[in-house]
């Protein structure tokens, strides 16, 4: 009861005085001061609700407060219609180089990383064994030439005397003769054919233009017709091939478009190329190829572009993103920065009324731009749309606008050129 007391104090400044009068007096007297305090204290309870009762229906009808914002202009005017896509890049042609003969390796005549044309030479393998192989090919060559025209003069003689000296089994035995000469020959004639090829392939030449790879033998090596272990790879880099992948679904959202004119497909279709280090690559590419089959695992459709590549700046394996320019299409184009992307891929924008006040808007992307989303329909010519302070906007608030410019890197600013 004392800490009650004190609190009442703290409310009422002449309770303390109150107080001290109720412990030095007795009775009746402490008991109606205590009653009195009682009644004051509920009247300024109740007082005080009554205020605030009276001040809710009051703050319930205060507007809202209007919100500045910077507003965009739309209007509908052919556009390009883009696709960004990833992909990775792969040589045109690639050969691994393997030893065709057995052998020592006797000289490695190239320089690893420097540019070689065909028929360059690589390696060079010993060939004493080859050139004695392709003696004796020759020498046994010439020892059946030596027996052919024996053989064709008894032959010869025996068709000449047939039933008169000479049996017809003698004649007949002649023309096997003659006929094991003239294949003879022939089998000598593809023995010098082989040992010529097997000297040839000791001297290891490239295949096509390219880059050759670091050798992964020395001098001196044995080696082996035909070995896992390749000698060194050439590739060729210019020009060069980048694969890139394509959703199958995406793929026929754009030939629907395309098929209904939504989308204007141009001559071609060109792609630009943006590197690892996010550079972007001089040089436009030409399609080279569609791939027949969709991915069973990722779902998508291999496109494979060809692109100049003096410098050598795009390596095989290398990551890269490139953009293809499908057509053109009449739509809009609707700044990135004034729309948020939803999980159903729609779109969701703020524009303004006739009567300034904002409305939310979904519509869907045919495509994007670097800074921009393509949008061809959903939305009316000259629609005002809310490029900033978003987050702070809703459906239904009363919005001061302005007009806004956005810079090329995407800074928005008053006619004025205020940020």
């Amino acid at each position: 009861m004392a800490e009650a007391d004190d609190f009442l104090c703290i409310l009422v400044p002449d309770r303390a005085r109150m107080r001290q009068n109720d412990i030095a007096g007795t009775g009746e007297t402490g008991k109606a001061g205590q009653v009195m305090i009682g009644r004051m204290i509920l009247g300024h309870v109740l007082a005080g609700a009554a205020v605030v009762l009276c001040l809710q229906p009051a703050l319930a009808q205060q507007p809202a407060a209007t919100l500045r914002a910077g507003v965009v202009q739309l209007s509908k005017a052919p556009v390009p219609v883009t696709a960004n896509l990833s992909g990775q890049a792969s040589a045109t042609q690639s050969a691994a180089i393997r030893p065709l003969v057995d052998g020592v390796v006797r000289e490695i005549a190239y320089q690893p990383g420097h540019p070689v044309k065909e028929g360059d030479l690589l390696f060079s393998i010993d060939p004493k064994s080859y050139d004695a192989a392709l003696a004796l090919a020759k020498a046994s060559l010439q020892n059946a030439q030596a027996a052919l025209p024996g053989a064709q003069s008894a032959l010869d003689r025996a068709e000449r005397l047939v039933g008169t000296s000479v049996t017809q089994e003698a004649l007949e035995s002649a023309r096997v003769t003659f006929a094991q000469a003239q294949a003879a020959i022939a089998e000598a004639e593809a023995s010098v054919q082989t040992a010529e090829i097997n000297l040839e392939r000791t001297r290891i030449t490239s295949p096509f233009d390219g880059i050759a790879a670091i050798a992964s033998v020395s001098i001196g090596d044995l080696v082996t017709s035909g070995q896992s272990d390749a000698l060194t790879t050439v590739t060729s880099l210019d020009p060069i091939y980048v694969d890139l992948s394509e959703a199958s679904a995406r793929m026929l959202q754009l030939r629907a478009r395309v098929t209904s004119g939504a989308i204007k497909p141009g001559d071609r279709i060109a792609a630009q190329l943006r590197l690892e280090n996010g550079e972007a690559f001089k040089g436009e590419g030409q399609l080279d190829s569609v791939g027949a089959s969709v991915s069973t695992t990722t779902g998508t459709v291999n496109v494979r572009f060809r692109f100049a590549n003096p410098d050598r700046l795009i390596l095989p394996g290398m990551f890269v993103r490139a953009e293809l320019t499908l057509g053109t299409a009449d739509a809009f184009l609707v700044p990135q920065l004034a729309a948020t992307l939803q999980a159903d891929g729609t779109l969701r924008l703020f524009v303004l009324d006739d009567n300034d006040t904002a409305q939310e808007l979904r519509v869907t992307s045919i495509g994007s731009t670097e800074r921009a989303w393509i949008v061809a329909d959903g939305i009316a010519d000259g629609t005002r749309l809310l490029v900033d302070n978003l987050d702070n906007m809703k459906a239904g608030q009363k919005v001061d606008p302005v007009a806004a410019t956005i810079s090329d890197t995407g800074i928005v600013s008053d006619s004025a050129g205020e940020n």
